[in-house]
């Protein structure tokens, strides 16, 4: 199928240099469905193929001035499609891999394993925690997939398995993004102590 009034490659680019937009937007509404099926068969999830279609599309206008015509159009967007997807799985394991917070943690230890910076006194920690406001700022510092997860589960009570559902997460990154969380939020609430 293709988009009405088009048949080959070299009709769509003179669209394109023409800036024929009704006719751009038949190729966005032609192949956008396509894209996300592609998205979805690469292993995403609704939202993320979704971003990355509208990625694909950016990509696209930005640099169809360069595009020669000497494939199929629809080649070249599968062929963005698969660039993208590379950059955000890159990205995604990036983001999962390293946290400063995993940092922070182990500077509080030694090398043989003993206490270097060892935590406040528990009394003086419930003491600095009175205030609502100072957890409620602490809170809103974490990382939003960290934040989400500590607030279903210590502030809704959400079960383990829901909130999997909710963040689209595993079981284990449920247990990392809960333990970088506490980790946050126990360094942010020991600092503000400190300060005071």
């Amino acid at each position: 199928m293709t988009t009405p009034g088009l048949s080959t490659t070299p009709e769509i680019l003179a669209a394109f240099r023409s800036q024929n937009w009704d006719v751009l937007e038949g190729l966005v509404k032609q192949y956008t469905e396509m894209l996300l099926k592609g998205a979805l068969s690469l292993g995403f999830k609704a939202q993320q193929a979704d971003d990355l279609v509208q990625s694909v599309w950016a990509t696209f206008f930005e640099v169809v001035h360069t595009f020669e015509g000497r494939s199929h159009v629809k080649t070249f967007l599968f062929g963005i499609l698969i660039n993208k997807s590379r950059e955000l799985r890159r990205e995604n394991k990036k983001n999962d891999s390293h946290d400063p917070i995993d940092e922070v943690m182990a500077d509080r230890f030694s090398e043989h394993g003993s206490w270097a910076k060892p935590p406040i006194a528990p009394d003086r920690f419930v003491e600095s925690i009175q205030s609502l406001q100072v957890i409620q700022d602490c809170i809103e510092h974490l990382p939003v997939n960290q934040r989400a997860a500590f607030c279903f589960r210590e502030v809704e009570d959400l079960e383990m398995p829901e909130i999997c559902k909710i963040l689209d997460v595993t079981n284990t990154n449920l247990g990392v993004l809960l333990y970088r969380a506490k980790n946050r939020l126990r360094e942010c609430i020991e600092r503000k102590v400190d300060i005071k």
